[in-house]
């Protein structure tokens, strides 16, 4: 995959040129494919292609970030766990308390 550190893009402006090709392509198999030139369709595979790359490069960038984050957690972990199951015991009183009185009511 190419590394296209210019176009910073957000998921959502992902999403929004998704949802634009997804559009001009369902209007292109509405008319007749006769009507549409060889370099129209190029052009929409291109976007295509530019698209599914991008969409690419966000899932290993959050791939990394959450293995990074897994791992980190692990090391903590290990490093306190007595703590660790004291955080985590604490959590899950907090829950079931907070579950209990909203079934309650």
């Amino acid at each position: 995959m190419k590394n296209n550190k210019n176009t910073a893009q957000t998921p959502q402006d992902l999403i929004d040129d998704l949802h634009t090709l997804v559009a001009e392509a369902e209007k292109m198999m509405g008319n007749s494919l006769a009507e549409h030139s060889a370099e129209a369709v190029d052009a929409l595979r291109t976007r295509y292609d530019a698209a599914s790359e991008r969409l690419g490069e966000m899932y290993e960038g959050a791939k990394t970030r959450v293995v990074a984050g897994a791992k980190c957690t692990d090391a903590a972990i290990r490093e306190n766990p007595y703590q660790s199951l004291a955080i985590a015991a604490g959590v899950g009183l907090l829950v079931g308390v907070l579950l209990g009185r909203r079934s309650n009511q």
